[in-house]
């Protein structure tokens, strides 16, 4: 049998970053390799129905092994990961009995916890961290390997008594296409649980309300000595654009239940140029706002510079979940007892971001989030503490086991 952390090493050897413009689904190819990979690892360890669709979903199921009108649950995991540091060769190392250092993981990037506190309380673990030139992929690859090595676990402990689980991995989750094309019918669960969160005890029923603005800047271009008065520069124009959004109101500037305007990609010349934001907040009423906000932008650069030389396209993203698990409490009070039996403190708490079970619970299946272990995402500082991930395999087997 493997440990969490020997399947995690071996999964995050797969390159599987999604590209937002793709016009595939999923959006590259490594992904649906890495879901074959997923695939044979599952029919290996003995579990049945074992199938990759066209769209790259691995779906599996653990049998039964007692009789009874026992709900089913499930658990899922998303495949690829972000494009916001690279995504391979990852080159990753054990920092074993952790004792409060900086860590050294280059000769330019050090992870002190100076700068991430919560490195302290992990002194006396052992932390899985990069080589500082890309990312972990711990989101989510730790949530795969935490979800198959506790199928593994009640496999080959048939003496534990559990319904039927159903598990799947997704893609393109981080670009927020991960559902896209999910069968909430034919995965047949009652309920379920993304393996997609930070600390060990993060219970999460609450993620942002999401939309995203590309604004698009149609300049006039001139040869400059020739230009006055006649010449319309797109990237200052873009700068006037970036200047009109509050700077108090971006990631770097909130916390907690605090919504913001996030300049993600920007590109531009004279002629043409294009800024992509995401819009965040937990309320809906104030994300129309921003929404809102968004339009009277653009409509402000127009009326100085003449119809059209600004065009916005918002596009809803998700929607926080918590509308729909607010009436269904006890899914999350059976992951709380999960967690206590397994001596785990939940730490209830509303996600700065979204998962797949933001969507999943609008289409049908209520689907909250458990820790994954992982800390730093998106980053070449990324980390999980073998100790946590072994922690999440208990709390899986526990959720399994509680009928």
């Amino acid at each position: 049998m493997k440990s969490v952390a020997d399947r995690f090493l071996e999964l995050i050897k797969y390159d599987t970053q999604a590209v937002e413009d793709s016009d595939t689904y999923p959006s590259t190819a490594s992904q649906l390799e890495f879901g074959k990979i997923l695939a044979n690892e599952c029919k290996a360890m003995g579990l049945s129905d074992v199938m990759m669709d066209k769209y790259g979903y691995v779906t599996a199921t653990l049998p039964a092994n007692i009789d009874g009108n026992i709900p089913v649950i499930g658990f899922l995991a998303h495949m690829d990961t972000a494009q916001d540091a690279p995504g391979g060769p990852i080159k990753a190392r054990i920092v074993k009995s952790y004792t409060g250092e900086d860590i050294k993981l280059n000769d330019h990037t050090t992870l002190a916890p100076s700068e991430f506190p919560h490195l302290k309380n992990y002194v006396g673990q052992d932390l899985i961290v990069t080589d500082g030139n890309t990312l972990l992929g711990a989101d989510d690859k730790a949530g795969i390997a935490e979800i198959l090595a506790a199928m593994e676990y009640l496999l080959n402990h048939p003496e534990i008594p559990h319904g039927r689980i159903r598990i799947a991995f997704t893609p393109d989750e981080e670009i927020g296409k991960g559902v896209d094309h999910f069968d909430v019918a034919a995965f047949g669960a009652d309920y379920a649980y993304t393996l997609d969160g930070g600390e060990v005890g993060e219970l999460e029923s609450e993620t942002f309300n999401a939309a995203g603005a590309t604004f698009t800047v149609t300049g006039k271009n001139i040869h400059p000595g020739t230009a006055k008065g006649i010449m319309i520069n797109a990237g200052l124009i873009a700068g006037e654009i970036i200047a009109a959004f509050p700077t108090e109101e971006t990631p770097a500037t909130t916390e907690g239940y605090e919504g913001f305007y996030h300049l993600t990609g920007m590109s531009g010349e004279v002629g043409h140029a294009k800024l992509k934001y995401i819009i965040r907040d937990h309320d809906a009423d104030i994300l129309e706002k921003r929404k809102h906000f968004a339009k009277e932008v653009a409509e402000t650069i127009n009326r100085k510079y003449g119809p059209d030389t600004v065009k916005v396209e918002i596009k809803d993203q998700y929607r926080n979940m918590h509308e729909i698990l607010k009436d269904q409490m006890y899914i999350l009070d059976k992951a709380k007892e999960a967690m206590t039996a397994c001596g785990i403190t939940p730490i209830i708490r509303a996600i700065r971001g979204g998962t797949d079970g933001s969507r999943l619970s609008f289409m049908g299946l209520p689907c909250p989030n458990l820790f994954a272990g992982g800390h730093n995402a998106h980053g070449p500082y990324e980390y999980v503490p073998i100790q946590s991930m072994e922690a999440a395999v208990k709390v899986i087997v526990k959720l399994c086991t509680t009928v």
